[in-house]
């Protein structure tokens, strides 16, 4: 299973690289700045992510499905510029903030859950071959249990953005004068 559709794997071990890079960094970032930045989900993904990618570099295994998984970074920049606009202080209903949270929750749902019944119709159509069985358990279990965590907090993000993005369109996240506001400036936590 080194190859699926063809397609180039040296390119897709690029791409992985590139984003293990970006994982360690952010990783260090969170570390270093754990009381503005940190956020334990952020931690398990980029670990589960990170865990499933070394077999990607080191053995080669499943391009196609690591490129598949590279699909959902496409909502990052979003994410960012939100962590951005917390930490410049503008207020949710500043219409840059309003207008990237909805472009938040929609690319996210595209590039992280809609892609979920495809991808996961494609890994159970693996399930019994004989390109499977010579991945072995070790590569079996990176990929499903990686996969399975990622698909996890992503849903649960989802709920997060849908609901916090509700809040702001509908103008229920309104806090009352008077109420103290937090500094804290994780990215999922409403």
């Amino acid at each position: 299973m080194k190859t699926q559709s063809g397609g180039d794997p040296n390119l897709v071990k690029l791409n992985v690289a590139i984003t293990c890079g970006y994982l360690l960094y952010d990783l260090l970032l969170l570390a270093l700045n754990w009381s503005t930045m940190g956020d334990g989900f952020f931690v398990c993904h980029h670990l589960a992510a990170l865990y499933a990618y070394g077999y990607v570099l080191t053995y080669g295994l499943l391009p196609y499905f690591a490129n598949f998984r590279l699909i959902s970074e496409l909502s990052t920049p979003f994410v960012n510029q939100r962590w951005f606009f917390e930490a410049l202080s503008y207020p949710r209903s500043h219409h840059l903030v309003v207008a990237n949270g909805v472009a938040m929750a929609i690319v996210f749902f595209l590039v992280r859950i809609a892609v979920m019944p495809p991808y996961w119709a494609r890994v159970f159509a693996t399930f019994g071959t004989p390109e499977f069985e010579r991945l072995g358990l070790s590569a079996q279990v990176a990929w499903i249990v990686s996969c399975v965590c990622l698909d996890v907090l992503n849903t649960v993000w989802m709920y997060k953005i849908a609901r916090g993005c509700y809040k702001v369109i509908t103008g229920k996240g309104h806090k009352p004068k008077g109420a103290k506001s937090s500094n804290h400036t994780n990215n999922h936590t409403d």
